[in-house]
């Protein structure tokens, strides 16, 4: 099966925005150069994130694990770098932290488990 939506507006409101925030990750890592920072784990968190959200608007399983790991080693990374990000790195761990909590909140369990494939 193709994977053909870019957004899907059935999504419960906790997995739509978590969807739209790994977007937002793969086009910032693209824009600010995560990807050549921490070459081979910046290059798998920006294409991890965006094959996430792509497998989130088209309900796959597989889409949601994906964006938990990717959401998770980003907040481990964040919280790692954190002392010598300043204020820029409170506001992207914030983020990282609101990712990782909206995929995991329970209405975006309880609807994964249902009509996820």
């Amino acid at each position: 099966m193709a994977l053909t939506r870019w957004s899907n507006q059935s999504l419960p409101q906790t997995l739509q925005i978590g969807m739209f925030l790994l977007y937002i990750q793969a086009v910032f890592g693209v824009l600010f150069g995560e990807i050549f920072a921490l070459f081979p784990i910046g290059l798998a968190l920006v294409v991890g994130a965006a094959a996430a959200g792509l497998g989130i608007a088209n309900e796959k399983r597989w889409g949601w694990l994906l964006g938990i790991a990717v959401s998770a080693v980003d907040v481990g990374l964040k919280l790692m770098l954190f002392s010598a990000g300043g204020f820029s790195g409170a506001i992207g761990l914030m983020f990282a932290i609101a990712q990782l909590v909206l995929l995991v909140h329970p209405h975006s369990r309880a609807y994964q488990k249902i009509w996820f494939s």
